[in-house]
């Protein structure tokens, strides 16, 4: 399935945290019940809500101490370990499905942790900022210099993205490893900062980008 038009209930007329934008898509694609793994789970605003609005059973995997005492403490089960070493410790197919929000690039061995993925998760939700945006071109092109802006508000020395990634890069690696792409989503921000869904050209338009893979479904 190609572009799909996911219903998310997305308020795009509001301000929405940058690391938050894809939660209704994400819910959108949770099952009620199902076996959930948020690797990088943060504070656990995730999880919470679709503990609540799917009944989800929840696992979460967060390195910071602080983060996961916040996710303790709102009833959530969540364990304090490296996401690259943990994932190697679940057998196949234990979870019904894996999110990866925004942490794909900020990892040593990405594509290690995108294979386990698969191997323990009938579906992967993968989301990550796009490289190709027509915004970080042009200051490339012009300044000669690594983008600072709304969308990638880090210098290059306190990133938390320690690989750079595109929209086609992407597309093109999950070709390489036979992942199926079931949905696609991409959203980018306005002049006025909002987020809006982009529809066309993603690679260029596209701030932000969500996939959801499976090893057996999805053309591309």
């Amino acid at each position: 399935m190609q572009d799909a038009d996911i219903r998310t209930g997305i308020d795009w007329s509001r301000s929405i945290p940058r690391d938050r934008i894809f939660d209704p898509v994400i819910a959108e694609l949770t099952g009620p019940g199902e076996r959930v793994l948020d690797l990088g789970c943060g504070r656990g605003d995730l999880l919470d809500r679709l503990k609540k609005e799917k009944k989800i059973m929840e696992l979460g995997i967060e390195l910071d101490p602080e983060h996961v005492a916040d996710c303790l403490s709102r009833g959530l089960s969540v364990i304090q370990a490296d996401m690259e070493e943990s994932v190697a410790d679940f057998e196949d197919d234990y979870f019904d499905l894996v999110v990866m929000n925004q942490v794909m690039l900020s990892v040593k061995d990405p594509l290690y942790l995108l294979e386990n993925s698969l191997r323990i998760s009938r579906r992967v939700v993968v989301s990550f900022p796009n490289f190709a945006h027509w915004k970080i071109r042009l200051q490339i092109m012009f300044k000669g210099r690594l983008p600072v802006n709304r969308d990638l508000p880090y210098e290059w020395y306190n990133t938390p993205n320690i690989r750079l990634s595109t929209v086609d890069d992407f597309e093109i690696l999950c070709a390489k490893i036979k992942a199926g792409i079931d949905q696609r989503y991409f959203a980018g921000q306005d002049a006025k900062g909002r987020f809006a869904k982009i529809s066309f050209w993603p690679n260029l338009r596209s701030s932000l980008a969500l996939f959801c893979l499976s090893r057996t479904s999805g053309v591309l």
